[in-house]
């Protein structure tokens, strides 16, 4: 079910010209950043994949991916992305990497099940990066030194949009918090996961939420993720688990949680099996891409996605993703948005 929220009183700090132009700064300075930072290299990327290879992302494994048949390949059915978490390790492997280094690339989807609102689009647009790890830094300091870093990414590109527009005044924190799942639901147990983000967000301006995927004490999930690419089963002490999480910052412009990126270690050969045992899909372990994984011959890794279109709406402070990409929306809300102020691209 569509919905939007209008901001009391919203009036959006640039034209329409110059956050054609401010988009293009921050994609442009930010992608430097995160290469320089993280050690990767740009590839291009597939729009679609072979159905049935289990090289797509399967989100929360109910969503539909867009499909088609391939008129000259024997009518063969494709897909388009929903995410490239399973292409991009199986690319890392392939093009013989070294620990340490990695790639990222544009990633565009669609996904036709979503719910559209301020935060939510059909077409989905972002930084899918992965890199090659070894078995030894399968380990949560190692995620959150990772996490460090693409935070100072986020931090220098705040600043980079300030010294060219003064009126948008930064608004992050110096540092990150990190903050387990678990913890929030034994700290806030009548709250609900988006309630309990928003709280920690707002208390801290910005925040890593670990353990992403995983069975809380209450028998409820944080959040969906597939069991195919990261690793929230694993045990990190202290009656913590998961080697994934969510970044997740406060917008002060919706006055709640906001979502940036996820990212995580990718699961091993045998948390693999514990994860489609969980889920109760182990028929999986059929398809090309598990096979691979099972038989040791991929790459450990890391990796993750950070929305364009978000990133952009964040820092630009904007009230709706539409102010910065262009998509298809119903008509009650582009009226809605068009009546108050908020220009849909």
């Amino acid at each position: 079910m569509s919905h939007v929220t209008i901001p009391q009183g919203y009036e959006s700090l640039l034209s329409v010209q110059e956050t054609e132009h401010a988009i293009v700064m921050i994609k442009d300075f930010f992608q430097l950043c995160l290469s320089t930072e993280l050690n990767l290299t740009r590839v291009t990327a597939p729009l679609f994949v072979p159905s049935g290879t289990g090289l797509n992302d399967d989100l929360n494994g109910v969503e539909r991916a867009v499909h088609f048949p391939v008129k000259d390949m024997n009518d063969l059915n494709m897909e388009i992305v929903h995410s490239l978490a399973k292409w991009k390790r199986v690319k890392i492997t392939d093009m013989e990497l070294k620990p340490d280094f990695g790639i990222y690339t544009d990633m565009n989807a669609i996904r036709a099940d979503e719910d559209l609102d301020n935060l939510h689009s059909i077409y989905v647009d972002q930084w899918d990066w992965e890199k090659v790890i070894t078995d030894q830094d399968r380990h949560i300091e190692f995620l959150r030194e990772t996490v460090r870093r693409i935070y100072r990414c986020l931090k220098r590109t705040e600043f980079y949009i300030y010294d060219r527009y003064p009126q948008i005044t930064p608004e992050l924190p110096e540092d990150i918090t990190f903050v387990y799942a678990e913890d929030l639901q034994r700290q806030f147990p009548n709250n609900t996961p988006k309630e309990r983000e928003s709280i920690v967000a707002q208390r801290y301006g910005a925040v890593f939420i670990i353990g992403i995927g995983n069975v809380m004490d209450d028998g409820t999930l944080h959040d969906g993720r597939a069991p195919d690419y990261d690793d929230w089963i694993t045990e990190t002490g202290n009656g913590h688990h998961g080697l994934n999480g969510d970044l997740v910052v406060w917008n002060n412009v919706l006055g709640q949680a906001f979502e940036l990126s996820s990212m995580g270690i990718r699961v091993s050969p045998e948390s693999l099996m514990q994860q489609l045992e969980e889920r109760g899909c182990t028929d999986r372990k059929e398809l090309y891409f598990h096979k691979r994984l099972l038989s040791g011959s991929l790459a450990p890794s890391m990796g993750g996605g950070i929305g364009q279109s978000r990133l952009c709406m964040y820092f630009l402070r904007k009230a709706h993703i539409g102010e910065t990409q262009v998509s298809i929306w119903p008509q009650e809300m582009i009226d809605q948005c068009a009546e108050n102020g908020i220009h849909l691209l």
